[in-house]
């Protein structure tokens, strides 16, 4: 009786350790595929560790004069490289997408496009507001950019560099945004310079028949931002800037996580003070992140110059966990809402319904002259990614 008791007592000590292993496994699970809340992302943990700054790059930019005549270039875009041991060790996932751009600007060098510059659309690491996440995780990889590969490299706050705090002044902003400045010292347009919204983390740069503008969509709202951009974009002399690609964190729409049936704050501005400017001044791209995927989208629309398209790229899988299809954004009051201008969504790339069918990747953007040609280069388990039956899309076709 004593042996059976024993027996039955192994059994159930056995089916617990195996529950609370389970539980454990799950919830590690949705730890690395499932964003994390607000609440989760303030960056209010600080270590006044000083950051270092990356290394300007060895082939910086020329002036925007110096530059005028140049038509065929290519640049790369990707975004989201936080990893699980910030602050620990250097971020694995990212530096498979390093090593690949290097290896690829290498490439480039030989051909008619070589790699001019790099953007990325934010979060840079977990928590912004820790120097040693930076310092750690981060800077290393990106001056294997700017010193290997040589080019200049942009980086766009997002909520876990600088906060999801809405406002510029807000307090547990701050130790987020002095770190952000001091890792892009070498790499930003100075404070006073007219491509620079000045105390601010915004700025734009143009490159032959090309200009690019970044802002911070973690206070999309911001007047002062708003009224920038316009000005940017009001004083461009178009006959030589025929492309104009804009990027911050936070995208117009998303099937992931962060997007669906909800709409976040920023998201919203975006569309509502954002969109109707981008369409106004016929910019070609926006790129954006926050969701861990790969996700494009044509904005068609109409006006007194004819038909245009604007493309909404979202590349997300610079190596943070990644993000799985969480459900289809309602378009439709957006559609209705500009119906003057003939407004209409079509998605041709939608992210995998598994976190697995995903890939870490990143964008290389072909220009050659007025035409717009895009290759997502997906890596390790992802290599062969093919987000639109192919890994290539022309966006010069209507």
């Amino acid at each position: 009786m004593l042996r059976l008791s024993l027996f039955a007592l192994l059994i159930v000590s056995g089916a617990a350790a195996l529950s609370a292993q389970t539980s454990t496994t799950q919830t590690q699970t949705q730890q690395q595929t499932q964003p994390q809340t607000p609440t989760q992302t303030q960056t209010t943990l600080t270590d006044n560790i000083p950051v270092q700054a990356i290394k300007a790059p060895r082939n910086p930019l020329p002036s925007e004069d110096a530059s005028a005549n140049a038509t065929k270039f290519t640049f790369f875009v990707y975004g989201d490289t936080r990893g699980r041991r910030d602050g620990y060790e250097l971020q694995y996932e990212h530096s498979l997408v390093i090593n690949s751009m290097v290896a690829q600007i290498k490439k480039l060098e030989k051909t008619d496009y070589p790699a001019r510059f790099v953007i990325q659309t934010g979060d840079g690491v977990a928590n912004g507001a820790m120097g040693k996440q930076w310092n750690l995780s981060y800077i290393d990889l990106i001056n294997k950019l700017t010193q290997d590969g040589g080019v200049p490299y942009f980086l766009a706050p997002g909520n876990h560099d600088v906060s999801s705090a809405d406002t510029h002044d807000a307090e547990r902003r701050q130790p987020g945004l002095k770190n952000y400045y001091s890792a892009n010292a070498e790499l930003l347009p100075p404070d006073g310079s007219p491509r620079r919204l000045s105390g601010y983390p915004v700025f734009s740069f143009g490159y032959g028949n090309t200009f690019v503008i970044a802002f911070d969509s973690n206070i999309a709202g911001d007047e002062k931002q708003i009224a920038w951009i316009t000005e940017q974009l009001e004083g461009l002399d178009r006959q030589r800037y025929k492309n104009v690609f804009v990027y911050s964190h936070h995208p117009a729409f998303s099937s992931g996580p962060h997007g669906g049936a909800q709409i976040e704050k920023p998201t919203q501005i975006i569309r509502d003070r954002y969109m109707p400017l981008f369409r106004k001044h016929h910019v070609k791209v926006f790129f954006g992140g926050h969701d861990h995927l790969f996700e494009h989208w044509i904005e068609r629309y109409e006006d007194s110059t004819g038909k245009h398209r604007l493309d909404h790229v979202l590349t997300g899988g610079g190596g943070a966990p990644l993000y799985a299809y969480a459900g289809d954004p309602d378009i439709r009051p957006y559609v209705k809402q500009y119906a003057e201008e003939k407004v209409s969504l079509e998605r041709i790339a939608k992210p995998s319904y598994e976190p697995g069918g995903g890939a870490y990747h990143y964008v290389l953007v072909q220009v050659d002259g007025e035409d717009i040609k895009l290759e997502i280069v997906g890596l390790d388990w992802g290599r062969d990614f093919q987000p639109y039956r192919s890994n290539k899309a022309n966006l010069s076709e209507k």
